[in-house]
């Protein structure tokens, strides 16, 4: 069963734990000259949806760079939560039993928003906000297209030889072929009652909210990070 949006807290919950491997300190490195960290929460205070605006970490500096920019940092996420495979639900299950116990009131939409979502607009998560509310699903979450037929997709076998995954679209016209998506990662909305009963993102009610190809990027190694401010010089003002 569907839940429907409650009265309570709409929160957005920024995970930012401290040991990045690939890119060290990578939610506090300056991005163009302001902390990764930084610029999503003031992305998120831009917005008109969050009540909260939540960072969930283990690390008392990002902590207090949190607080100092206008988020809360109400707890120090476990460091069982806080390794290289902890996922995110566990940790936004941990961020809404801990806001609630705190507050003593039950939360209502939560949103996880990465520090890396740099391309996001307001208006983003205003629209998947609405999208949330109006129509009888557990999650929305950010998507985009792929950049060419997943139809016809390569493989390379064994003896190194390459062969069609799909043969029998050989000669579908590109245009003939069904749009594919693919999960953006920038943020995920969802009722409070879905995140906690562990309802799966992906194979449940879900809605996909449809970002532009161009403002979509990984940022998980240093070519990722320095194609991002490349795109982000261009497309920004500052």
């Amino acid at each position: 069963m569907v839940t429907g949006t409650s009265n309570g807290a709409t929160v957005a919950v920024v995970p930012a734990r401290g040991g990045s491997k690939r890119i060290p300190r990578k939610n506090i490195r300056p991005f163009r000259g302001t902390p990764l960290l930084v610029r999503t929460i003031n992305l998120l205070r831009q917005t008109s949806v969050f009540d909260r605006v939540v960072v969930s970490t283990d690390d008392t500096e990002i902590a207090e760079l949190a607080t100092a920019a206008g988020a809360e940092a109400p707890f120090l996420r476990p460091a069982e939560l806080a390794d290289d495979h902890t996922g995110a639900r566990p940790v936004i299950i941990h961020a809404i039993e801990t806001l609630e116990s705190q507050s003593g009131t039950q939360l209502g939409s939560v949103c996880i928003v990465y520090p890396t979502a740099v391309f996001i607009e307001p208006r983003d998560l205003e629209e998947s906000f609405e999208q949330l509310r109006s129509q009888r699903v557990d999650f929305v979450f950010s998507a985009a297209g792929f950049d060419s037929p997943i139809q016809r997709a390569l493989r390379v076998r064994s003896d190194g030889i390459c062969e069609l995954m799909w043969p029998e679209h050989t000669l579908t016209r590109s245009q003939d072929l069904e749009e594919a998506y693919h999960d953006a990662g920038q943020f995920y909305w969802g009722h409070r009652d879905s995140w906690l009963a562990g309802r799966p993102v992906f194979q449940s009610r879900s809605l996909l909210h449809i970002l532009p190809r161009w403002r979509v990027q990984d940022i998980d190694t240093e070519e990722d990070w320095h194609r991002a401010e490349l795109i982000h010089r261009m497309l920004s003002d500052e």
